[in-house]
């Protein structure tokens, strides 16, 4: 079994989770011939006051994700395992 995580600042729709869950399976099976039922992905949520920066928060800095539900510069970190 294989985990892969990210780690992003809030405010993606569940539409878009789903298909970055997809694509990142896709990548696993595709890339390293992994067994599709042996992927998992764990998406979390971090929310821009919480997530650094150099030295800064996220919100302070002005990236999340904007009204219009685009997240430029929002930031994400994916880690495997």
């Amino acid at each position: 079994m294989s985990i892969i995580q990210v780690f992003f600042i809030a405010g993606r729709t569940d539409e878009q989770k789903e298909r970055l869950i997809a694509a990142l399976t896709d990548a696993a099976v595709h890339t390293v011939g992994m067994a599709r039922e042996e992927v998992r992905v764990i998406l979390k949520d971090i929310p821009n006051t919480e997530y650094g920066i150099s030295g800064k928060t996220a919100k302070s800095l002005g990236r999340g994700v904007d009204r219009h539900g685009r997240t430029p510069d929002a930031g994400c970190v994916v880690t495997a395992s």
